[in-house]
C-alpha cells in the first residue's frame, strides 16, 4: 500500500478538505470532492469561450496562460474561438525549452513530434495541451507583454479589442452562438455535464 495526502484549498489558500490514504481510492475521493466543489457543469459546448490567466503569478506569463487556454477548452465547440487575457509580463518565458519547443512547428507537428518521443523533455506538457488546444480552436490572446510576431510564432493571434474580438467570433458563428465567460481562468473549471 502506498500511502498519499492530498488537500483542497479555497480561493484563500485555506485547506478545505483533507484526504488521505491508499494512493488511488484517496485520490479518487479527492477529485470526487474538488470536482463537486471546484468544477462547474455546462448542458452544452460555447462557439465562444473568454478567459483569463486569472491574474498574477498564473498571468504571469505564456506558458503559465495557458491553464486559462486549457479551462477554455473544456467547453469550447470544435472550431471554436478562445480569448485569452493575459498579461504576460515574463513573456514566454525566456528560461526552459517552452518557447524554444513551441514555434519549432505547427501544432499539428508539435503534437505529432511528442507522440515520437521516448522520453519527455523539459515544459512538454504545457506545450502539448497548447497543442492539442491550438489544433481545434483558434486562439487569441490579449496582452501587453508579447508583440504579435511573438505570438505569431507561437501560431496565437493579438487583440487590442477584447469586446470586439468576441462580437466578432460570435456573428461568425451565427445567429444561435453561445458565449462562455471564465473571469478567474482556470480556477473554476467548467465541463460539458454528459461527459
Amino acid at each position: 500500500m502506498t500511502f498519499a495526502l492530498d488537500v483542497v484549498l479555497n480561493t484563500d489558500q485555506a485547506i478545505v478538505q483533507a484526504f488521505g490514504g491508499d494512493l488511488l481510492a484517496m485520490h479518487e475521493a479527492a477529485t470526487a470532492f474538488a470536482r463537486e466543489v471546484a468544477m462547474q457543469p455546462v448542458d452544452d459546448r460555447f462557439d465562444v469561450v473568454l478567459t483569463t490567466g486569472s491574474g498574477y503569478p498564473l498571468g504571469q506569463n505564456l506558458y503559465q496562460s495557458v491553464k486559462g487556454m486549457s479551462a477554455a477548452y473544456q467547453v469550447v465547440r470544435p472550431g471554436g474561438t478562445i480569448v485569452c487575457a493575459a498579461e504576460c509580463r515574463d513573456g514566454f518565458p525566456e528560461h526552459g525549452s517552452y518557447r524554444h519547443e513551441l514555434t519549432s512547428g505547427s501544432p499539428q507537428q508539435l503534437l505529432a513530434e511528442i507522440a515520437g518521443r521516448e522520453r519527455t523533455v523539459p515544459d512538454q506538457w504545457q506545450v502539448q495541451i497548447q497543442a492539442r488546444i491550438q489544433s481545434s480552436s483558434r486562439v487569441v490572446m490579449h496582452t501587453s507583454y508579447l508583440s504579435d510576431a511573438e505570438l505569431a510564432a507561437a501560431h496565437l493571434e493579438q487583440t487590442a479589442d477584447i469586446t470586439g474580438t468576441v462580437e466578432q467570433a460570435l456573428r461568425s458563428a451565427g445567429g444561435d452562438a453561445r458565449l462562455c465567460v471564465l473571469p478567474e481562468g482556470p480556477q473554476t473549471i467548467p465541463f460539458v455535464a454528459d461527459r
